[in-house]
């Protein structure tokens, strides 16, 4: 009975979490998002587009994948030494309002090198149909074939990132670093991934509009 009740008490907890992020996402305000990320345009770009591969675009991102990696950062979740002290005073509402901002501004428009014919096939066949032989399943299947990710499921968009940052991403992952995906379902992954697959992968990405 005890293991019931408190079965019940963690399902009623996730519920009402879930509700109260619904509720924070609901009342997401961009325009007081605008003024929480003015520091970020240094890394991040003035309108979300990082001038440097090093730091993610923003710009056109899911909203509730930028919310919850703000949140994450906040709380120690997910260790980015650039963004030390730069979200630890932002409340839940905070990230969804500056999430807000960014998902609202126009993704990028990346441009590959075609020279690469091969590099960008490798990259296409393991985004649409992964790579069986090594366990990678298709990128596609969560970020959709476009590249513009899953809001409700918090997978975040990909088209249009930098390649650099997209490599320096799926390294983290591989090595444990970073690990605040769900279930770890991107360390399991990126694992399976040699260098050549991430730069293959992550060119191909750069240019997925």
């Amino acid at each position: 009975m005890r293991k019931l009740l408190a079965s019940l008490a963690i399902t009623m907890g996730a519920v009402g979490t879930a509700h109260a992020q619904t509720d924070l996402q609901a009342d997401a305000d961009a325009s007081a998002g605008q003024e929480l990320s003015q520091p970020c345009a240094a890394c991040h770009g003035q309108q979300g587009i990082s001038p440097s591969g090093a730091f993610p675009n923003l710009a056109g991102q899911q909203m509730s994948y930028l919310a919850k990696q703000i949140m994450d950062i906040r709380d120690g979740n997910r260790v980015v030494p650039q963004m030390a002290g730069q979200v630890d005073d932002f409340s839940d509402q905070d990230a969804w309002d500056a999430a807000a901002h960014f998902a609202r501004q126009d993704a990028n428009l990346g441009q590959t090198n075609d020279e690469d014919a091969e590099l960008l096939a490798r990259g296409e066949e393991i985004y649409r149909a992964g790579d069986m032989s090594k366990g990678i399943p298709a990128c596609s299947a969560c970020h959709t074939p476009t590249g513009v990710g899953i809001g409700s499921a918090v997978y975040p968009g990909l088209s249009g990132q930098h390649a650099e940052y997209t490599v320096s991403t799926l390294q983290a992952f591989a090595s444990g670093d970073r690990a605040n995906s769900p279930n770890n379902v991107m360390g399991d992954i990126a694992s399976k991934m040699s260098d050549s697959d991430m730069e293959a992968v992550a060119n191909y990405l750069l240019g997925l509009n």
